[in-house]
């Protein structure tokens, strides 16, 4: 979960997360729209949906044991090299260098590292300077301390370098360009998509969700179907024309990358009138089970404006 959050966003859903599914066994069993629901709001939905099916890879193949090799743990799925490191020598004391964004930025600084850290070219340097650092002994200590030195003291905005126990050591500092580092990516125009979504609502309390596919924005989750023409989809996906649309308020939800006009559209329909394909990607929901499935934020968000269920976690 702290993998692009912050600690605290997460607290909340991890204790949620952890009191629905205790053990490995409890989330290998669950079903994905139970962990999407609890993940909902978290965003990078690929972590749950990976951690799902590590948990069953975890159940099945290990015995319900987490492996112990190096190559074992990255391939399971979602984690790389400096998570599967961070994981052998927190939990077992294992010598493996880490390379999170916290240990990124205080290593640039220290070492006045010149390239962008995106770059293919600075993160090898940068790995080639963690190996050398990561000692011999209490590697568990020092992984631990590298990353929180990055989280609480090297922040990525005033970094409180008085507080800091190697800013003795820190070049950065020392030549006092600590703003400087790490380089940052050239900065790019923000760009803005449209897209409209269709609220389909019944008089028995029922709504059309689509679930989203499995990679991509909202990967997994339960969502209003998302169209190009409302009335073209309808009459291709449920046999229907000729419905009374309402238009809702348009508004704004921000990607990591950009931005998302969400443009809602609804009608009220007779489910009986609705010929759903053989597809087991649109379904109807009742109202009041909206809080027991993955939902995107916005789009709980709608529902909650609109009175639509009660979809508050």
């Amino acid at each position: 979960m702290l993998q692009q959050t912050q600690v605290a966003t997460v607290i909340p859903y991890y204790s949620r997360f952890t009191e629905r599914f205790p053990d490995v066994g409890a989330l290998a069993a669950a079903d994905l729209d139970q962990v999407l629901a609890l993940w909902a709001g978290l965003g990078y939905y690929a972590r749950a949906r990976n951690m799902h099916r590590t948990a069953g890879i975890i159940v099945n193949q290990y015995d319900r044991k987490f492996p112990q090799a190096m190559e074992e743990v990255m391939s399971l799925p979602g984690i790389g090299r400096s998570t599967a490191a961070a994981i052998l020598a927190l939990s077992r004391g294992e010598r493996h260098a880490i390379l999170d964004g916290n240990v990124k930025r205080v290593l640039s600084r220290c070492f006045r590292v010149e390239g962008i850290t995106g770059s293919a070219a600075t993160i090898k340097h940068l790995w080639k300077i963690a190996e050398r650092l990561t000692p011999d002994t209490r590697v568990d200590d020092y992984t631990q301390a590298i990353m929180d030195l990055g989280a609480v003291i090297c922040t990525r905005s005033k970094p409180m370098c008085d507080a800091c126990p190697v800013a003795g050591l820190c070049e950065a500092h020392i030549h006092q360009v600590v703003s400087r580092y790490p380089l940052p990516r050239a900065k790019r125009t923000r760009p803005k998509r449209c897209a409209e979504f269709l609220l389909l609502l019944t008089q028995s309390e029922e709504v059309l969700l689509e679930r989203r596919p499995p990679t991509g924005i909202w990967g997994g989750l339960w969502c209003l179907p998302q169209t190009d023409d409302s009335v073209e989809w309808i009459e291709q996906r449920l046999g229907h024309r000729d419905l009374q649309f309402e238009n809702h308020p348009p508004f704004i939800h921000q990607f990591t990358h950009f931005d998302l006009e969400i443009r809602p559209i609804g009608a009220m329909v007779e489910r009986e009138a609705m010929h759903l394909a053989d597809d087991d990607a649109l379904r109807w929901h009742n109202r009041e089970d909206l809080d027991t499935i993955g939902l995107p934020a916005p789009i709980r968000k709608l529902f909650d404006t609109l009175n639509i269920g009660n979809t508050t976690n």
